[in-house]
């Protein structure tokens, strides 16, 4: 068994988005780089690429596998799955910090601009222009901070989980947003999913805040030995991960592509007013957040 992937011009959304098809190139460049990183079974092998119709395939995940997005839906809450992930992306960051091989082969980030600033940042600036200064100053550091290979989607609805005699193996897929920048958006990125499934819980908030705080205590002390290089400075990191888990949320409620399992005003409105205290109080510490979460149930 094996899998296709080809890319769309126009991508599955309600709202126009395009982007260009040879970003699926930049999906094999990196699972090739990141399947070196990671244990055996953590990124599927590429099997074959054909260039004239833009699609590779690559190998099939165990069909009993489940998407820890949907897991997460129904409260199935598994602190090692967060771990494991930390674990995971410390390792390509650690790995990839300051190499100029990859920062070569990575430098292009057009297909990031498409798929995540305009969408997200700019989309978000243009609903709340009050912010638009706000969210310039964030791409503008992330822009200027190029430490690592970025993920730049790592979020549960790319984690495969199988079950099996052997223990839990967990599979990333989707890399098409790869590039050399700041590791602090994949921080940020991943924890806004965090968030919002911890707003949608409503009074079970708890159990997906304390995922964050489990993903982000490995990560930190994964990262540490880094923790010099000016990318990964400690608090500068942090404070660069709350200001994009902030702009990831809240363009998850009024971005181009907003998520599908808040269905009510008050729950989306509730994102929005975390959000936007976040950047009007200039937060910088993740647990502030938190609080600002668990307050606003």
């Amino acid at each position: 068994p094996f899998v296709i992937k080809q890319a769309r011009e126009q991508l599955r959304t309600e709202a126009p988005w395009f982007s260009r098809l040879d970003r699926i190139w930049r999906e094999t460049a990196a699972v090739q780089v990141i399947h070196s990183l990671l244990p055996p079974g953590a990124v599927p092998g590429i099997l074959f690429e054909d260039r004239e119709n833009y699609l590779f395939a690559m190998e099939a995940v165990d069909p009993r596998h489940t998407v820890w997005k949907k897991e997460l839906l129904a409260g199935r809450i598994r602190p090692e799955v967060a771990t494991r992930l930390a674990e995971y992306l410390a390792a390509i960051h650690r790995a990839t910090h300051a190499d100029p091989k990859v920062a070569r082969e990575f430098d292009d980030r057009q297909v990031f601009v498409e798929l995540r600033v305009d969408p997200f940042y700019r989309h978000i600036a243009r609903v709340h222009p009050q912010l638009a200064a706000a969210i310039d100053g964030l791409v503008d550091e992330m822009w200027h901070t190029r430490g690592c290979l970025v993920h730049a989607d790592y979020s549960p609805k790319n984690v495969l989980l199988v079950d099996s005699e052997k223990g839990l193996s967990i599979t990333l897929v989707d890399f098409e947003t790869a590039h050399f920048g700041d590791p602090a958006f994949d921080l940020g990125f991943f924890l806004s999913h965090l968030i919002l499934k911890a707003v949608r819980a409503g009074s079970g908030a708890e159990a997906y805040l304390r995922l964050a705080r489990v993903f982000w205590e490995r990560y930190a002390a994964d990262i540490a030995v880094l923790a010099n290089e000016a990318a990964f400075e400690p608090a500068a990191l942090e404070r660069r991960t709350v200001g994009h888990l902030a702009g990831c949320a809240l363009a998850r409620v009024d971005g181009t592509s907003p998520v599908d399992y808040l269905p009510q005003s008050t729950q989306r409105e509730r994102v929005r007013n975390v959000c936007l205290r976040v950047f009007n109080e200039k937060i910088q510490q993740l647990a502030a957040v938190y609080s600002l979460v668990t307050s606003s149930a």
